[in-house]
């Protein structure tokens, strides 16, 4: 298994629909990421910055790279970049996390 942290930035006062947009994520959204190998994935809001922390867990880096291509994945970067900070090709902005410390 391998653990995989980033963190995300919101637009101002975009939480409120960002939470939203997730409450709702579409179902097509969720089968694709479990079939890329994602699990135990969540997201966590800091207010003091708008920064989003996420978590996740993947069996195959390949294989979760791949999740990138896919069409619903892009569809839900270009509905989710009116709130949250955006790369040229509507991905978020994401920045890796190196773990320096994993009790089991």
């Amino acid at each position: 298994m391998i653990r995989k942290a980033f963190v995300m930035k919101l637009l101002d006062n975009c939480y409120v629909e960002y939470k939203k947009r997730h409450d709702e994520i579409w179902p097509e959204m969720v089968k694709m990421l479990k079939e890329h190998g994602a699990s135990n994935y969540s997201i966590f809001f800091d207010p003091s910055t708008h920064s989003l922390f996420g978590y996740l867990e993947i069996m195959d880096e390949e294989q979760w790279r791949k999740s990138a291509e896919t069409l619903i994945c892009q569809q839900w970067w270009t509905y989710m970049k009116e709130v949250m900070e955006t790369n040229p090709d509507n991905s978020p902005v994401t920045i890796s996390l190196q773990e320096v410390f994993f009790l089991k």
